[in-house]
């Protein structure tokens, strides 16, 4: 199914409203550097405002998507996440295209929460954090009155809730004891008692589910995106017991009881070099895969409440397929869902387990719930998100290629490496400038989910938007995901320069105006393709990025230091910390010659301030150009509508500035 068919089910959309001219050259002249405060932002050695842009970007800016977060207790509609005003906050909607009833009422944006399965408590459990801190504290929302009550302490970090089957007990993961290490604590939304902290063995560990008789607790001793492990913790009387699947090294990165609390199911990629759903019986240790003559990552699953009915959501390359399964049939297929340009972020059957809700975004939705009813297919559409009054059919959708890396593939004959890219092309002739869009993680991926920023370039720039997914992406398999781990780290930046080759030679891209733009890990390929691919780019936005690997190391938060050694290397290590320190930016930052934006969050728990900061004084000390805004009220990214309309702006003034111009 594609979107045009989801789109037209109950669907009108607005016109095309009109939009206001693009900025001329002679008001662009008028734009001075206007450095200074503007309400929560600090720019520093931006233009001024254009009030042509902001109302050129308004209707873009203005779209309003809603996610998925759980079927109310009864089945009398479902909880969803939307924006309200500034940020997103919880509402419930009763019917399919009902009101949105507004539940949270908080500054800072409320986007997970955890539907109790009683109809008696009715309720769920939500985290909210400060300024971006992704300090989360836990609080319990009535559905009845919407009043909201504090569970946490207010300063650790608290995630990861599951409910027992009771809808009271409910378990989480938390840094309350020391700052450092996540253990497993236990709660009870009726009672005003302090909550009980199950499991402390140092590390990170996170609970996946209760048994069905509430004994007995799944938890996850994670290490890496490689190396996640399972166990079956008692509650009553602390033990703990290792479930094997594969290799010691595998990761379970998904797993829950079976109905009858004698199995297990579980995502595992022991069995090859996608991630797939097996049984494992808890007293023989025998593995069943389920499905295993399908490829591609299973990414989600859920079990109906009587256990019947299984759903899948995989990763078929980037887009999402959804299917339903019969488990008293064979697992024959009941119903799927396939997305060719689209991206399933949840799916859940509702309490009767007559109907698979899933919310979805892709190029010409925003981001919208549905649900398909099982026995007669009926999709039902229960919210309908705005696009500004932008036409939705008019957006762009991407095409996926495939470009040849600077070396071999020795599992395809040693013909050159082929990197996967989603490349969305304006309307129109070409030749046209491009922006190279780089994600975060490493452990990522870059998805067809919807982006107004994207549609906004492609319409009203036209400009050119390649997303690739480097090596040491997940999505394409084991293999390729370590491709770029630990010493391997440049060759993920030399797919950027063989992704401009590629440009080089498509006529409808001018390969004399490329930039890059990445947030986070892509921050630190921005700045690393500003060292080693600067001749041939026009500049670079680098998004709350890592400049320098040792540094990063040292003063990211101390929770997170042993989750990313795996990745980049222990900095401890005299060998390695010269190597990181060779390939970090900040060494390198003389060869920084094109021009640089570098946004902020300063409560970044991830990758602090420091990091920006010290790159921009490095290539300002070098007499380049290099701007920069500060948000004193966001952290690992700009959660706050009105930070990233400002941010937003100021991107596009950069590539107006220096990406459109036919000479540098």
């Amino acid at each position: 199914m594609n979107f045009r068919q989801l789109l037209v089910i109950g669907c009108i959309w607005a016109g095309l409203s009109g939009c206001a001219t693009a900025p001329t050259p002679a008001d662009q002249a008028q734009s001075q550097p206007s450095p200074g405060q503007q309400g929560q932002l600090i720019a520093d050695g931006l233009p001024q405002r254009s009030a042509a842009l902001t109302e050129q970007l308004r209707p873009y800016q203005n779209t309003r998507p809603s996610s998925l977060l759980g079927w109310l207790p009864d089945d009398g509609g479902v909880l969803i996440s939307v924006r309200f005003g500034d940020v997103p906050q919880l509402a419930k909607v009763t019917a399919p295209g009902g009101m949105r009833t507004q539940l949270t009422f908080f500054d800072e944006p409320v986007v997970q929460a955890w539907v109790s399965p009683s109809a008696k408590v009715n309720g769920a459990i939500f985290a909210k954090d400060r300024g971006g801190d992704e300090n989360f504290q836990l609080y319990f929302l009535s559905f009845g009155d919407a009043t909201t009550r504090q569970l946490t302490d207010g300063k650790s970090r608290n995630d990861n809730v599951v409910f027992a089957a009771d809808g009271h007990h409910f378990a989480y993961a938390s840094t309350r004891r020391n700052g450092r290490d996540f253990d497993i604590w236990m709660g009870d939304t009726g009672l005003q008692t302090p909550h009980r902290n199950l499991l402390q063995s140092g590390g990170t560990w996170y609970p996946l589910d209760f048994s069905p008789d509430g004994r007995k607790l799944l938890v996850q001793q994670w290490f890496s995106i490689s190396d996640a492990r399972l166990h079956v913790f008692d509650i009553e009387t602390g033990e703990i017991q290792r479930v094997s699947i594969g290799r010691d090294n595998s990761a379970e990165s998904m797993a829950r009881f079976d109905r009858d609390g004698q199995h297990l199911l579980v995502v595992t990629d022991a069995l090859g070099e996608f991630a797939s759903l097996v049984s494992v019986d808890l007293a023989s240790g025998v593995v069943a895969p389920l499905f295993p003559s399908q490829p591609w990552d299973v990414e989600n699953f859920d079990l109906s409440d009587d256990g019947s009915r299984i759903a899948l959501v995989r990763n078929v390359d980037g887009s999402s397929h959804i299917s339903v399964h019969d488990r008293n049939d064979g697992l024959a297929e009941l119903s799927s869902i396939k997305f060719d340009q689209g991206v399933v972020r949840l799916a859940r059957f509702n309490h009767a387990g007559t109907e698979i809700g899933f919310d979805v975004s892709g190029s010409q939705i925003p981001g919208d719930v549905f649900s398909r009813a099982l026995n007669s297919g009926l999709l039902t559409r229960w919210t309908t998100g705005e696009t500004g009054g932008l036409n939705a059919d008019a957006f762009v959708s991407p095409t996926t290629i495939r470009f040849a890396a600077h070396d071999t593939d020795p599992a395809m004959m040693n013909l050159p490496r082929q990197i996967p890219a989603n490349v969305y092309t304006p309307p129109g002739t070409g030749p046209f400038p491009v922006l190279i869009m780089i994600h975060g993680g490493p452990e990522s991926q870059a998805r067809p989910a919807f982006s107004e920023f994207i549609q906004f370039l492609l319409r009203e720039r036209k400009i050119a938007v390649v997303v690739p997914n480097v090596r040491g992406s997940t999505g394409y398999g084991n293999t390729y995901r370590a491709l770029d781990n630990g010493r391997k780290r440049e060759d993920s930046v030399a797919d950027i320069g063989s992704l401009i080759s590629w440009l080089g030679v498509q006529p409808q891209f001018d390969p004399q105006r490329i930039a890059v733009y990445g947030g986070s890990y892509g921050g630190y390929m921005v700045l690393a393709s500003l060292v080693q691919h600067g001749d041939r780019l026009r500049g670079g936005v680098d998004l709350v990025g890592i400049s320098n690997f040792v540094t990063f190391l040292e003063n990211t938060s101390p929770y997170r230091v042993d989750l990313r050694r795996p990745e980049y290397g222990d900095e401890r290590d005299p060998d390695m910390r010269r190597f990181l320190t060779e390939i970090s930016p900040l060494t390198r930052a003389g060869e920084i010659r094109r021009p640089l934006f570098v946004i902020q969050g300063a409560n970044d728990p991830r990758v602090p301030r420091s990091e920006a900061e010290q790159i921009l004084k490095a290539v300002r000390g070098n007499g380049r150009d290099a701007w920069y805004l500060l948000a004193q009220d966001e952290g690992h990214g700009f959660r706050k509508k009105g930070n990233r309309d400002r941010s937003t702006e100021a991107v596009i003034q950069f590539l107006d500035q220096y990406l459109l111009p036919t000479a540098p």
